[in-house]
């Protein structure tokens, strides 16, 4: 029965989180502060935290920022702020994903299975027999490290799961539906997810959507990732580890 931390300042909000939940058999416990909510992570196991941004203590953003200190704990931001810039900044932070608000009980339990889903997906998964190798990129699995032209990448769990997924099909156009499928471990979702990493993935590997290097976006297609440049289709190489 996976277990769920609510934190909502808003009663008549946290009130009905808790009886929905609880509803789908999901084991709840709820605070109304950030600092409630670290003291709780720092005491009990969760599968999930559900994070509201306008707490009456410390913003939420700030919370999560201190939460991805002490905890690996999959987190959704459940807020009614829709601007973009905070997004894209609240992923970077380490959220898995995102509500705005107001949203379906049934959105929510969906967002929570699949947020479960890729985190046990992510514990249980093999580790690669060596350094994947595309153009100047090379992604060690194993380690979770990559590394561009010898500097290393300073990558978000997603963005680094989206880049070997990548790199493990050079010149190849991935489908949005099979990234999400196989990267976000959903059925479905917002395209905007997808865009908001490819951004700052982009922006890591030193390029634009507008003059790419390695990050190909086909409208209305998918994504691929290619070296630069280079004679001859791209495939990728593993070596041993050092």
């Amino acid at each position: 029965m996976p277990s769920v931390l609510v934190v909502e300042d808003d009663q008549f909000v946290r009130s009905a989180l808790i009886r929905h939940l609880t509803e789908a058999s999901h084991t709840v416990r709820s605070v109304g502060t950030a600092l409630e909510a670290l003291r709780e992570v720092a005491h009990f196991p969760f599968d999930v935290v559900i994070l509201d941004l306008g707490l009456p203590d410390l913003d939420g953003s700030e919370a999560l920022k201190m939460l991805r200190g002490i905890t690996d704990v999959p987190v959704i931001i459940a807020t009614a702020r829709d601007d973009e810039t905070e997004i894209v900044r609240l992923l970077n932070d380490g959220a898995d994903d995102y509500l705005i608000k107001p949203f379906s009980v049934a959105h929510l339990s969906a967002r929570i299975a699949a947020v479960l889903r890729r985190s046990r997906a992510g514990a249980g998964e093999a580790p690669s027999p060596g350094v994947l190798r595309v153009g100047g990129l090379a992604i060690d699995p194993l380690r979770r490290q990559a590394e561009l032209d010898g500097t290393p990448l300073d990558l978000t769990r997603r963005e680094f799961d989206l880049l070997t997924f990548l790199a493990g099909r050079p010149g190849v156009v991935v489908p949005r539906k099979e990234l999400l499928a196989e990267v976000w471990q959903q059925s479905y979702g917002d395209d905007q997810t997808i865009d908001v990493h490819l951004s700052w993935l982009r922006r890591k590997l030193g390029e634009t959507a507008a003059r790419p290097r390695y990050l190909h976006t086909l409208r209305g297609v998918g994504v691929k990732l290619e070296p630069p440049a280079g004679p001859g289709p791209a495939r990728p190489r593993r070596e041993p580890l050092p």
